[in-house]
C-alpha cells in the first residue's frame, strides 16, 4: 500500500458476521448520506441528459407497459425508439461514473476515522487508480449481466465474489484482475456470510423503490458503503489515502 496517513482516532471494525457488517455500514451511511445523495443525483442528471440526447422516453415506455397490462417483452423494449442508443451511451457513461461511487468508499473510510469530509472527496477515485476502477466496473458488469441473463438465481449467487474488489483497488492500489482474484479468494473462504451480506445490502439499496422511487436517491449507494464495511471486517480498517 502507498500514500497513507496515520490517524489518531481509532476506526470501528465489524466482526465477520452479516449483522455486524450491515450495522457498521448503516452507521457510516447515516453519517455520509448527503454525499450518497449527491452521487446518485449526479448519476440521474446525466441519465436524464442522455435520454434527451438519444430520444429515449422512459415515461412513454412505462405508459405503454401499463396499457399492455405489464406484458412487456424483451423485443418490445429493444424496438422502443432511442432505447439502443440510450443503452449504449448509458453503459459507457456508467463506467466513467464508477469512480464517483467508489469515492463513497473513500468517504466511508474518512467517516469511520471521524475525519472531516468535503465534496471533492467524492471525486477522489478519479485520481486514485482510475483506469483499474473502470476496468473492474467493465468486467463486473459483463459477468453480472451474463449471470442474471442465465436466471436470477445465478446472478445472486455470484454477488459475494465482487463485494471486495472496489475497496481492494482503492486502498491496496492493485490492478483490476488482482483485485478480482483476491475478492474471489476471500469469498470462497466465507461464502455464506458474504452472500447474506450482499443480499441484505442489495435489498437495502433498492428499498427506495418502495417509496415511489424517491427514496432510491438515498438508498442505492448503500451497497458501496457495505463493501467498505465488508473490507474492514475481513482485511481491517485501512489507513486513509492522502489527497494528491
Amino acid at each position: 500500500m502507498d500514500n497513507f496517513n496515520e490517524f489518531d482516532s481509532p476506526a470501528n471494525v465489524p466482526t465477520k458476521e452479516t449483522g455486524s457488517i450491515i450495522s457498521h455500514a448503516l452507521e457510516i451511511f447515516k453519517n455520509t448520506f448527503l454525499y450518497c445523495f449527491l452521487a446518485v443525483v449526479i448519476y440521474f442528471l446525466l441519465s436524464y441528459l442522455i435520454q434527451l440526447l438519444t430520444g429515449f422516453n422512459t415515461t412513454l415506455l412505462m405508459e405503454d407497459m401499463r396499457e399492455r397490462g405489464g406484458d412487456f417483452t424483451y423485443t418490445d423494449i429493444m424496438s422502443t425508439p432511442g432505447f439502443a442508443a440510450y443503452s449504449g451511451v448509458s453503459f459507457f457513461v456508467g463506467l466513467l461514473l464508477a469512480p464517483i461511487f467508489v469515492g463513497l468508499i473513500y468517504i466511508a473510510n474518512k467517516s469511520n476515522f471521524k475525519q472531516s469530509i468535503s465534496v471533492s472527496d467524492l471525486f477522489f477515485a478519479y485520481k486514485q487508480n482510475f483506469l483499474n476502477i473502470v476496468v473492474y466496473a467493465l468486467i463486473t458488469q459483463i459477468l453480472l449481466t451474463i449471470a442474471f441473463l442465465m436466471c436470477i438465481i445465478p446472478g445472486i449467487l455470484v454477488l459475494p465474489f465482487f463485494m471486495l474488489g472496489y475497496p481492494i483497488i482503492m486502498f491496496e492500489n492493485l490492478g483490476a484482475i488482482e483485485a478480482l482474484k483476491k475478492s474471489f479468494s476471500i469469498a470462497q473462504q466465507d461464502y455464506g456470510t458474504l452472500l447474506l451480506t450482499a443480499l441484505l445490502a442489495g435489498l437495502i439499496s433498492i428499498a427506495g423503490l418502495v417509496l415511489c422511487c424517491v427514496g432510491v436517491y438515498l438508498t442505492i449507494p448503500f451497497v458501496y458503503i457495505a463493501m467498505y464495511s465488508t473490507y474492514c471486517a475481513y482485511l481491517g480498517a485501512p489507513r486513509q489515502l492522502e489527497q494528491k
